[in-house]
């Protein structure tokens, strides 16, 4: 009798020791920190399996992305409703949201990380805000096969050869400013004039077969020979040379523009400490040089080293960062509404 109550005893204090071992697991997922991260949604097998798993299982958070494009995403913080702790935005609507005072003032002395990335993209929008985390070049491409010579200039985009066979960014995307800042170049001014850059603009036009507001439309149109060149981010040049092998990318020698990707922590977050330490991650080697070898964003870190076949593609090392151009957002913001009023009033046919 002995044997079996101690047997039911030791029985008991297993299913005991297993029910308390279970309560542990389950109590330990659910003090689980939420992380709500705000951003694009491309790669997101990548992102979820090389980038966030390793920082959510060394800091027991899970995170939870919100995405879509950086307007929609921009509106859903401005209306207050959302639960974002972090936003990824390119630096044009970024700007939009340091205006509105969307964003928490970012604590650098948590960004030991900073050290070690680009000059360009430590505070592309002030010291209090997010630093960039890519950096892409805005520059052209074009097949050789439709053109008379090669393009090597924004001045090309108005060569007699490409009348009606090019497309330019809409006024109205992230890109379509700098398109403004390109004609002012060609213009031949060296400070930006508004008035010189829409009479080069209004030259340009003719040879427009369509503004493009989404990169898919310029790639369809690329791809079904409907336009032989124009203005394009490298990022998306690998969809070209999938549809046109031959396509060719060029930095103008005027220069090429940089479109900066930046993070930031949205105002009112129960979540800026670990916000902080995420971002600081982003611009680490690690998750720098994976994505940059997986071709995803070209990297910020000046120790990420990459062969000339991982580069390819890619806005990479300190002296092609450094020939781009970087606009004033604050300026563009500013001038933006006027610029699409002209646009739509001198330009659209």
């Amino acid at each position: 009798m002995k044997k079996l109550v101690s047997a039911v005893t030791a029985s008991s204090f297993l299913l005991l020791a297993a029910c308390s071992s279970d309560d542990t697991a389950n109590s330990s997922k659910e003090t689980k920190e939420k992380l709500v991260i705000s951003t694009w949604g491309f790669n997101e097998d990548f992102f979820r399996n090389e980038i966030y798993a390793p920082f959510e299982e060394e800091n027991n958070v899970e995170i939870v992305l919100d995405t879509g494009n950086n307007a929609d995403r921009l509106n859903k913080v401005r209306q207050g409703n959302s639960d974002i702790d972090v936003i990824f935005l390119s630096d044009y609507y970024a700007q939009q949201g340091i205006e509105d005072d969307l964003f928490e003032t970012i604590d650098r002395s948590k960004l030991s990380n900073l050290d070690n990335i680009y000059e360009a993209a430590k505070a592309p929008l002030g010291e209090d805000y997010g630093p960039a985390y890519t950096i892409a070049q805005f520059g052209i491409a074009y097949n050789p096969d439709e053109v008379a010579k090669p393009i090597t200039s924004w001045k090309d985009l108005w060569s007699e050869d490409l009348k009606g066979k090019i497309t330019i960014p809409s006024i109205t995307s992230t890109t379509g400013p700098m398109i403004v800042d390109a004609a002012s170049l060609v213009s031949g001014e060296q400070a930006f004039n508004e008035d010189k850059a829409f009479e080069q603009l209004k030259a340009l036009m003719p040879s427009v077969v369509k503004e493009y507001g989404q990169t898919s439309e310029y790639v369809n149109m690329f791809a079904q020979g409907e336009i032989a060149a124009g203005p394009i981010m490298e990022m998306y040049f690998a969809d070209l040379q999938e549809a046109v092998p031959n396509a060719e990318f060029v930095t103008p020698a005027e220069g090429g523009y940089a479109v900066m990707n930046t993070m930031n922590v949205v105002k009112d977050t129960d979540q800026k400490e670990i916000s902080e330490k995420f971002i600081n991650y982003i611009l680490g080697k690690e998750a720098q040089e994976k994505s940059a070898k997986n071709k995803v964003d070209s990297p910020v870190n000046t120790q990420v080293e990459l062969t000339e076949e991982e580069a390819e593609g890619l806005t990479y090392g300190e002296d092609v960062i450094a020939s781009l151009h970087t606009l004033d957002m604050k300026f563009i913001n500013d001038n933006l509404k006027d610029w699409i009023d002209r646009w739509n009033r001198e330009l659209v046919q």
